[in-house]
């Protein structure tokens, strides 16, 4: 998941510099939403664990 995360950040910044802020802001905000959802298993992946 961290990979798409990261895959996604890389395009929207190609799509930054290239001009395309329509395609570099979309890409941004799954970008987001995937490093969220990551963040969030991994604390539950930490968590059971623990227990």
């Amino acid at each position: 998941m961290l990979s798409w995360t990261i895959a996604f950040l890389v395009i929207a910044l190609l799509a930054g510099v290239l001009g395309f802020t329509g395609i570099a802001r979309t890409a941004t905000g799954i970008a987001k939403i995937l490093f969220y959802i990551f963040l969030i298993l991994f604390v539950l992946s930490l968590l059971s664990r623990l227990f």
